[in-house]
């Protein structure tokens, strides 16, 4: 094992950066859902925080946003207070699932959706 880091074919720290880059991108995935993963493939817990250093809070709410608005369906009726509650759920756990801390997926789910509701409003204002 000590020739294999010497030759560096074994780099946790290499390994945790190209996984934290890799899987925030293509799973959106949140900094608590990383930190689970790396520890799942056994990182110690300073190198998978080292890593998770690269993703800013900012990098993060952006993803989940983009995600949201990916998701959230167009014509969906947000007027009806019982379907936006609904929407909200679905959107918020998917947000969980992917490591999210709930206020923050409340947050940005009622963000988005308070937007979405916004532009079709002004949509219809000028039709």
């Amino acid at each position: 094992m000590d020739r294999f880091q010497e030759v560096r074919l074994i780099d946790d720290a290499e390994f945790a950066d190209m996984w934290v880059r890799s899987r925030s991108q293509s799973r959106k995935l949140a900094k608590g859902a990383l930190r689970r993963e790396l520890s799942d493939k056994g990182i110690d817990p300073e190198t998978a925080a080292s890593a998770l250093e690269q993703l800013s809070d900012e990098d993060e709410e952006e993803a989940a946003r983009r995600l949201v608005e990916r998701k959230l369906r167009s014509g969906s009726d947000l007027s009806d207070r019982a379907e936006r509650d609904k929407i909200t759920r679905r959107l918020a756990s998917m947000l969980a699932r992917k490591g999210y801390q709930p206020s923050q997926a409340f947050r940005v789910v009622g963000e988005v959706i308070d937007a979405q509701v916004e532009q079709e409003s002004d949509q219809s204002a000028d039709s």
